[in-house]
């Protein structure tokens, strides 16, 4: 599964997730925009990054990270990023945290040697999905869980969180955008199933046929015809599409879109 995409787009569309799941309050997503941010030079990326609207001090800067692999070599890049950042930035109001996020405490890779006591301080948290308690109510936390659920499950808790998503959002466009992202991670978890197989058993056949979608659809088309194929491709990737969806949306192949997909990558 393409997980730092599925997370960037999930907190783009759900920021207050982020905050539930390290324990503070929904409501203070508002004060923040989220983004990616590069860093100069060197070329680092930040997986993600939560930077405050105003300078209030109780507003911290949080660094995103999601490690889906062992490394071990990962904190040293980590640490090297956040401090390259803060030396090119330069934030004089907001202090910093990061958040690193794994599947499981298995693919932890501690360096305490160099890093021990950043470890112990409040700068930062590690959050394992797999130990992760949600509230039933919570659609962000259920679907940072549904990535992370097993096969055998994974379909029950998808159909979950597509009722969910239908009783919890009125604005349709919003609503949209969430579902599709259910199905692009059930398409990565359960890659033995076609797509019509994936939106029979979450029950979004109905959904396909909707206006909001059939525009949003004709958008992909229109826009592919203005600024060509394969620009729209690398955004829909960007925003965790699957590729049978960007398929259906340019109207192509999905071997297509595969080989487009490969050929956009740097």
């Amino acid at each position: 599964m393409r997980t730092d995409s599925i997370f960037y787009r999930l907190f783009q569309l759900l920021p207050s997730s982020f905050f539930e799941l390290i324990g503070r309050e929904p409501a203070e997503a508002d004060a923040y925009q989220f983004t990616s941010v590069e860093i100069k030079q060197l070329a680092f990326r930040l997986d993600g990054l939560f930077c405050p609207i105003d300078e209030e001090p109780a507003h911290p800067i949080y660094f995103v990270e999601i490690q889906f692999y062992r490394d071990p070599d990962f904190y040293f890049r980590l640490f090297g990023e956040i401090f390259l950042y803060l030396s090119q930035y330069k934030p004089k109001t907001n202090p910093w945290h990061t958040v690193v996020i794994y599947p499981a405490r298995i693919f932890e890779v501690e360096q305490t040697l160099q890093f021990g006591e950043l470890f112990t301080s409040q700068r930062v948290t590690r959050v394992y999905l797999n130990e992760l308690e949600t509230a039933e109510n919570s659609l962000g936390l259920g679907m940072l869980k549904l990535i992370v659920e097993s096969e055998e499950s994974a379909g029950e808790q998808a159909r979950r969180l597509v009722s969910q998503t239908r009783q919890q959002l009125t604005d349709e466009s919003r609503q949209q955008d969430i579902l599709q992202l259910i199905e692009t991670i059930i398409i990565y978890k359960l890659p033995q199933l076609s797509l019509e197989e994936i939106e029979q058993m979450l029950g979004l056949s109905d959904f396909k046929q909707t206006r909001v979608y059939q525009e949003a659809k004709q958008e992909g088309v229109e826009e592919g015809k203005q600024i060509g194929k394969l620009e729209v491709l690398r955004r829909m990737l960007q925003l965790g599409s699957s590729l049978e969806f960007i398929a259906e949306a340019l109207n192509l192949p999905v071997e297509e879109v595969r080989k487009l997909a490969e050929e956009s990558q740097p």
